[in-house]
């Protein structure tokens, strides 16, 4: 099949949040996308979309509505036409698309740890006790709260540069992103430590980038097939089979891990009150084919761990 390529005056429209680093993830597709076809940048146009998750910055995302704050008016955008694409961080995303999309697309996985940035303190067990510590993250504040008990979290929301002016602001004396973010921002001034997964396992697709299209957009699936990494697919089928067995949102403090070693796939996996009274955690691994079904598999260990009403706290 000859592909209909996209061309500075007919260009590919790729749809984005407008935050500095949901840009540079979309500028990453494009340049991609623009040396696999030997295409000009001027044969793509990126659309900054402002979603509700972005208005929003002075309240939780449980209390607002997850995840899909930050994809619905992108992904009704896609619908209309107004963009052919939408590149997302994959940590951002529901487990299912809306009818009509399919999310298939996933570029090199970045660093998927957790970075502890202060500009006083080197490593969680450095701050002293009762500590004020910053952040959005239901899973991260769980999992703080399990090992420090002590330690006073208060939210952290805005985007990563708004998130930084905090700590400069004195708000708190520390506070968590992914690596990834400050990886591709080129954000080497940033005081960081990198927390190893066994120290804090990391949100479920942390450090990838996905890319949803139109199902029946032939073209479009053509041409983001030449960019696919099959390694984090691989690895995200895993993880996000795990995600869906466990109904898992924003209100959720869920965490996992798929890695590759050879032919097996490894998966680790965390569940936690969001107070971080109780953690439950286990891992599994098995031929990476069967990486959807070893999600499910260890989702289902945790479930039956945690026992009956553990997630419904919220409902309380």
């Amino acid at each position: 099949m000859t592909i209909d390529l996209p061309t500075p005056e007919t260009p590919l429209k790729i749809g984005t949040r407008g935050s500095p680093l949901a840009l540079a993830q979309a500028n990453e597709t494009r340049d991609r996308l623009a040396k696999a076809f030997d295409l000009p940048f001027e044969a793509f146009s990126v659309v900054a979309i402002k979603t509700t998750g972005d208005r929003i910055i002075d309240r939780p995302l449980k209390e607002i509505g997850g995840k899909g704050l930050f994809t619905r008016e992108i992904e009704d955008a896609m619908l209309s036409g107004e963009i052919d694409i939408a590149v997302h961080s994959m940590k951002d995303m529901p487990v299912l698309q809306p009818d009509g999309l399919v999310l298939d697309t996933y570029l090199p996985r970045e660093d998927v740890r957790d970075a502890f940035i202060s500009p006083e303190y080197g490593s969680i067990a450095q701050l002293p006790e009762a500590a004020i510590v910053g952040t959005s993250s239901l899973r991260r504040r769980a999992q703080l709260l399990n090992r420090r008990p002590d330690l006073n979290v208060v939210e952290f929301r805005g985007n990563l540069q708004t998130r930084l002016k905090k700590l400069d602001d004195g708000v708190a004396s520390c506070t968590f992103l992914a690596m990834a973010g400050l990886n591709r921002l080129g954000m080497e001034d940033v005081p960081k430590t990198a927390i190893t997964p066994d120290d804090m396992l990391p949100a479920v697709a942390q450090g990838a980038i996905g890319i949803e299209r139109r199902i029946n957009d032939d073209r479009t699936a053509e041409m983001l097939s030449a960019i696919h990494d099959t390694v984090t697919g691989q690895r995200l089928a895993a993880e996000r089979a795990y995600l869906a067995k466990l109904d898992g949102s924003c209100e959720t403090p869920i965490a996992g891990l798929a890695e590759l070693h050879g032919d097996t796939l490894h998966l680790r996996g965390e569940v936690l009150r969001p107070d971080g009274s109780i953690a439950h955690a286990d891992e599994i691994s098995g031929p990476i084919a069967d990486g959807a079904a070893l999600g499910t598999s260890l989702a289902r260990t945790l479930l039956e761990r945690a026992g009956p009403g553990f997630f419904d706290w919220h409902t309380n």
